[in-house]
């Protein structure tokens, strides 16, 4: 079984850390966490795309998709919407989705705001769309997680999220354990649809 990757664009580093806890679900459920970025856009067209940044994950390029068993996606919310730069990246797929590639692998999304009705479930739901488009299969959280009952702060049915109050970027209990959650759900379904696809050829 190939990584789960966990793609993300952060510009404080709120959503990094989502990122992160949702890597330690995956790896607490036997799964190999792939972590990567992306660039920042620039407004000049002949822009180059910026080196590695040297801290942190190296950017995402098109055959970590190709190369994943899952994908976990994410960005702060920009006007109840995605982030450019993650859309910029999407926006480059469509190779990928011309030879189908991510048919039939799981994939969630996540999230985080400096406010509580920031637009988290509006972002997303913005973020499936692409994901449906290439055939994904999306895995949200069930209310059968505890901490969707008594959080304060974020999460959602729709994927995990944070809320960054009063500048306080630390996550809340209750999103790490939905986090993780989130993450371990993510692999499991992987791994169990690696697991058929096995079989079937077997079969075959």
């Amino acid at each position: 079984m190939g990584p789960v990757l966990i793609l993300y664009y952060s510009r404080h580093g709120a959503t990094e850390q989502l990122a992160r806890a949702i890597a330690v679900g995956v790896e607490a459920a036997g799964a190999t966490a792939r972590i990567r970025t992306v660039p920042p856009v620039s407004s000049d067209p002949d822009a180059e795309q910026p080196d590695d940044p040297t801290t942190g994950p190296p950017y995402a390029i098109l055959d970590d998709l190709t190369e994943c068993s899952a994908l976990a996606l994410g960005s702060p919310t920009r006007f109840g919407n995605m982030a450019a730069p993650l859309k910029h990246f999407l926006d480059r797929t469509s190779g990928l989705w011309l030879n189908g590639a991510l048919i039939n692998k799981p994939a969630c999304v996540f999230t985080s705001t400096s406010s509580m009705h920031g637009g988290q479930e509006s972002t997303l739901q913005s973020m499936m769309i692409p994901l449906l488009h290439h055939g994904m299969i999306i895995a949200g959280l069930p209310y059968s997680e505890p901490a969707l009952h008594t959080t304060t702060t974020g999460g959602t049915p729709y994927g995990v999220s944070h809320v960054t109050l009063n500048q306080n970027r630390a996550l809340s209990e209750e999103e790490k354990q939905l986090c993780h959650a989130q993450g371990k759900r993510l692999a499991q379904l992987a791994g169990a649809i690696n697991t058929m696809t096995t079989e079937k050829g077997k079969a075959v």
